[in-house]
């Protein structure tokens, strides 16, 4: 049976929480054939994630397929899910989060109507949540004023993002045809891949749909967790390497036609060299701030326009107060917006 939706799973010693994730899938499809499961073990070793994966697909046969790999890190294990995806969309869910099982019915739903009356949608795009385990809060990322809803659009229809309401990965869900034909440059062994993955493939993107379902839930909590700021901070290197294919992927003043569109990939990569600035600050690694002049460098040669957005904006500015006293300064507001966003 021709499959809907492929749902991957990206596990890396896993076994703890990816039942949850898997099971919220099985819930909101009510038991339908027509979505798939590729559960992408990378590796894992550390636990029984491996036999966990093989034990749900002699469970579910047809719905839900295991595939194990040497040790990639998750970009390389998204590649994998997308090379043994079936579905007509793609949707990448860790596997410590979860989804909603009522939104994800209602999308599926839309799904199915959308593709039986032949609207060929490129992304459909969903809210999601972060659940804070610490304080046992949660934080809903909507797009309710900034996205038409109830009918395909295009991006000249959008309005503007506030700096909290960026496409993430958890709201997206790609045509699998557009992530196949120009392809996702996702490097191995590499975190925080998840910012090419919801930036690079917008401008394939021609026909969207916005429901505005509160569907995925990002867990927020574990100290190992990638977005944890002292982890961030030991990775500098790895967010400085993301940016920088970031930045090779476009001139967006040039090759971004559409100008909300091009506003909306401009401001969002304007924080990522800001999230650059600021980690590299915060980072013990002796080479973190020569590291960071150089992505700077780098910025100012390959698109003039472009660093000058980056460098002398208000977070451009913010982020790279000079001096002993301007680092603390930096770190400061950095800490003060986190402690209202609460996005780490």
């Amino acid at each position: 049976m021709n499959k809907i939706v492929t749902f991957a799973i990206p596990c890396y010693n896993s076994a703890p929480y990816m039942d949850k994730c898997i099971q919220s899938i099985l819930d909101g499809a009510k038991g339908a054939s027509d979505i798939e499961i590729v559960i992408v073990d990378d590796g894992s070793f550390k636990d029984d994630t491996p036999a966990k994966a093989d034990a749900w697909e002699a469970e579910y046969p047809g719905i839900i397929k295991a595939v194990h790999q040497e040790n990639g890190g998750h970009g390389t294990a998204v590649l994998t899910g997308l090379a043994n995806a079936h579905g007509t969309f793609f949707k990448v869910v860790d596997s410590d989060d979860w989804l909603d099982s009522d939104a994800l019915e209602v999308l599926l739903n839309k799904v199915r109507e959308t593709e039986a009356a032949h609207a060929n949608v490129d992304l459909f795009i969903t809210n999601y949540v972060y659940e804070h385990t610490v304080d046992n809060t949660r934080h809903v990322t909507g797009y309710a004023h900034v996205l038409p809803e109830g009918r395909v659009f295009g991006w000249d229809e959008i309005g503007h993002f506030r700096m909290s309401q960026n496409l993430l990965m958890h709201a997206l869900m790609y045509r699998t045809t557009i992530l196949r034909k120009e392809g996702v440059p996702l490097p191995s062994h590499t975190f925080y891949v998840d910012n090419i993955y919801a930036w690079v493939p917008l401008p394939r993107c021609e026909r969207l749909y916005y429901l505005n379902e509160d569907m995925y839930r990002y867990f927020i909590g574990r100290e190992d967790q990638s977005v944890n700021e002292k982890v961030m901070a030991g990775r500098i290197d790895q967010q400085i390497k993301i940016t920088r294919i970031m930045m090779e992927a476009y001139h967006p003043y040039v090759d971004i036609k559409t100008p909300q569109l091009r506003g909306y990939m401009v401001d969002y990569f304007v924080l990522m060299m800001s999230i650059c600035s600021i980690f590299s600050r915060l980072s013990e690694k002796p080479d973190a701030m020569d590291e960071l002049a150089k992505l700077w460098r780098d910025l100012h040669d390959y698109d003039r326009r472009l660093w000058r957005r980056c460098r002398w904006g208000i977070m451009g500015q913010g982020s790279n107060i000079p001096t002993k006293l301007g680092k603390k300064i930096t770190i400061a507001l950095y800490r003060l917006v986190n402690k209202v966003m609460k996005f780490n």
